[in-house]
């Protein structure tokens, strides 16, 4: 570990202070902790629509067959589907 300056707001320390008093812990300790978890957030390399294409199929007809397919799955004794088009 090294020792190292920061500059920051008033507001910002104040803060700080008042975590670590509520938890019983440094201001380094919850500095350490801020840094860590802002930096740990920044370098996971994932962006926030990770999750597009998640469920591919690996089929191409899927758009074509979407009626089809959806109807698969609707309920069999539910009569709200009979009034779509």
């Amino acid at each position: 570990m090294k020792r190292t300056t920061v500059f920051a707001e008033n507001t910002v320390l104040d803060a700080l202070r008042a975590i670590a008093r509520r938890r019983g812990i440094t201001l380094a300790e919850v500095t350490r902790e801020a840094l860590t978890a802002h930096v740990s957030k920044h370098e996971s390399g994932r962006k926030s629509l990770s999750i597009i294409g998640i469920g591919r199929s690996g089929r191409r007809d899927i758009a074509e067959r979407a009626e089809e397919l959806l109807s698969l799955f609707r309920p069999k004794h539910c009569r709200a589907f009979e009034l779509l088009p």
